[in-house]
């Protein structure tokens, strides 16, 4: 039997096929999830939801037979979808003596250290007044083209999970677990119980993504639990069309697959790793040897730098690495293979050859590499 004994905060993400399935905004269903949010509330979890379902309310709203392509009229869409989704959940949590906060965000809040420490103050702060957070990627004005999207509500979930400290993501969805085949082409599929490490073999038996009108498939939920596993996170995926999911999933029952955590990363690590890379350095063999070793990264080590980049933020180094460099992109061209006092000659006084401090180098893991989804 699973134990969630001791819980006290779960990240929820409910996607558009649930609160909006075809396209309908499903009240029915929004106003039975929120009595299981009120009940969660009741045993001491604080939740903090994730809801997609913008575009999807907005297409509704604007009579569209599908989901548009173009970037311009998804971002109406979700401009016009956005307070009707969160109009619904303030009624349906409301009816459970529950006040619900929106937030909207883009992926630069992450990548940010700064902006990403603020929102985690004002989420902190939310909590503690026993206010339900709404949480939705701002469709509305972040674009693949600027670079500032998740993609889907499944990665964005993972990250709030992982950056709040929560013991749980709960990610309710359209199908009922993690099956070894795609049950839409192989009615023989089996459902897989728990998973202890998302392999290669569980993306190849994922399928291809869900509906016309949701962004995510199983593969996004993979990746999901992959970056909640690393906060020492567990992570459920399960039918969130069924009545009293999130309450059979607290209380124990097998519902869904269950994706065991890893070993936890402290929480600057975490962030190092989950933030995009700025720009990348490339290194000799003796500097990824020493790198190996868990040593800084010195200017002599260095052959080639891409981007631009300013000193303190993240940067990929020889394909394996993600770090907080101190120097920028323009500093480190200046250096690049030089040795000792001749990178204070350079620079000036004050200045040392250590590009990248040991303590803020993170060996990316083979899944973060190699299942990226977008």
């Amino acid at each position: 039997m699973r134990n969630f004994s001791g819980l006290s905060r779960a990240v929820i993400k409910m996607g558009t096929n649930i609160l909006a399935p075809g396209g309908v905004p499903d009240t029915a269903r929004i106003d039975s999830l929120a009595v299981d949010i009120a009940a969660l509330k009741s045993r001491g979890i604080m939740p903090i939801l994730v809801s997609s379902g913008a575009i999807g309310f907005g297409v509704r709203a604007l009579g569209l037979e599908t989901r548009p392509h173009k970037v311009e009229m998804k971002q109406a869409c979700a401009a016009i979808g956005q307070p009707e989704l969160m109009r619904r959940w303030q009624s349906a949590l409301g009816r459970g003596g529950l006040t619900a906060a929106q937030i909207l965000l883009s992926r630069e809040v992450f990548d940010d250290r700064k902006s990403f420490l603020n929102l985690k103050n004002a989420m902190e702060s939310i909590l503690e007044l026993g206010v339900v957070p709404v949480i939705n990627e701002n469709d509305s004005v972040c674009t693949t083209e600027i670079g500032d999207v998740f993609g889907d509500n499944d990665s964005l979930s993972a990250h709030v999970a992982s950056k709040l400290e929560a013991g749980l993501l709960i990610i309710l969805t359209d199908i009922d677990a993690l099956y070894d085949k795609d049950p839409r082409t192989h009615p023989e599929a089996r459902p897989i119980r728990i998973v202890e490490k998302v392999s290669k073999e569980h993306y190849v038996s994922a399928g291809e993504p869900g509906s016309e009108l949701g962004t995510g498939g199983m593969a996004t939920k993979l990746h999901a639990a992959e970056i909640a596993a690393r906060a020492g996170c567990r992570t459920v995926i399960a039918d969130g069309r069924e009545p009293g999911t999130l309450i059979r999933i607290l209380d124990g029952e097998e519902t869904g697959t269950l994706f065991l955590a890893g070993p936890r990363m402290g929480a600057r690590s975490r962030w190092i790793l989950s933030a995009r890379s700025r720009g990348s350095i490339r290194v000799d063999e003796g500097a990824m040897a020493a790198l190996g070793e868990r040593k800084s990264l010195l200017a002599r080590g260095i052959v080639g730098v891409d981007g631009a980049f300013e000193a303190g933020e993240v940067v990929s180094i020889g394909g394996d690495y993600k770090a907080v460099t101190s120097m920028s992109s323009e500093e480190i061209r200046a250096v690049q293979g030089r040795h000792g006092r001749s990178v204070k000659d350079v620079l000036g006084e004050g200045r040392r050859e250590e590009v990248v401090s040991a303590d803020d180098i993170v060996k990316e893991d083979s899944y973060g590499k190699t299942h990226q989804t977008r």
